[in-house]
């Protein structure tokens, strides 16, 4: 599967997925596959899939959402242009519109010439059995208690106490980084390389966590800063 075959992104109360051009049962398997590979950023998730001006009947709309469901994954809505792809959805109980807009930035913003990627922020503490995937950044203001899980296609930033589990880079992006001011994790995984925190000793103190020679490694953040 070549990775210009599909796109996905994070929309206000699901994940989106858009498949290219091409034929059906080829895309089709290509969308499984990547969720296979990335089943940890799938799992639970209710999914859009926009499969242009494709005119595809109630079976074929069927065998995805079968295909999904044997995922974990619940098939929400499908996008398309064609009326025989709309109307296959509706029998099946789909929706065909989403709200995928954005908020418009105020006239009044600062202007940067810097470029940015997407993120999630969130002001508060993640308890026991809170669990938040997001295809972008996310950045907490807060603690991640153990029992709590982050799921990131990008970086994962914690203000605080990090003692749940955390995966960055989830969709396979090994230049992705978990930072704390203190890293703790019952479980952390950067792209697809797993390790688990050993005991602390002494202070705690800001880190920052990456792969390095296929290894996830914890250091100062005051040492990666100065690089």
């Amino acid at each position: 599967m070549q990775a210009q075959e599909i796109e996905v992104k994070g929309i206000k109360n699901g994940i989106l997925v858009e498949v290219k051009n091409g034929d059906w049962k080829t895309q089709e398997k290509a969308v499984l596959q990547h969720i296979d590979q990335n089943q940890g950023f799938f799992e639970g998730a209710r999914l859009v899939v926009d499969v242009g001006n494709r005119a595809l009947k109630s079976p074929d709309l069927a065998s995805l959402r079968n295909a999904l469901s044997d995922r974990e994954i619940k098939l929400w809505a499908v996008l398309s242009t064609s009326l025989v792809t709309e109307r296959a959805s509706q029998d099946l109980g789909l929706a065909i519109k989403v709200d995928q807009s954005m908020p418009e930035p105020e006239e009044d913003s600062i202007n940067s010439l810097l470029e940015g990627d997407e993120a999630v922020f969130l002001k508060r503490t993640l308890r026991s059995g809170h669990k938040v995937k997001h295809p972008g950044h996310i950045v907490v203001l807060g603690d991640v208690n153990p029992g709590a899980e982050l799921v990131a296609g990008g970086n994962i930033i914690v203000w605080g106490k990090l003692r749940g589990m955390v995966h960055a880079g989830a969709m396979g992006d090994t230049e992705a980084v978990v930072c704390s001011l203190d890293l703790s994790p019952t479980q952390i995984r950067i792209a697809d390389k797993i390790s688990v925190s050993p005991p602390k000793k002494g202070k705690a103190r800001p880190e920052i966590a990456q792969l390095e020679d296929g290894q996830v490694t914890a250091r100062d953040w005051s040492k990666f800063t100065k690089e």
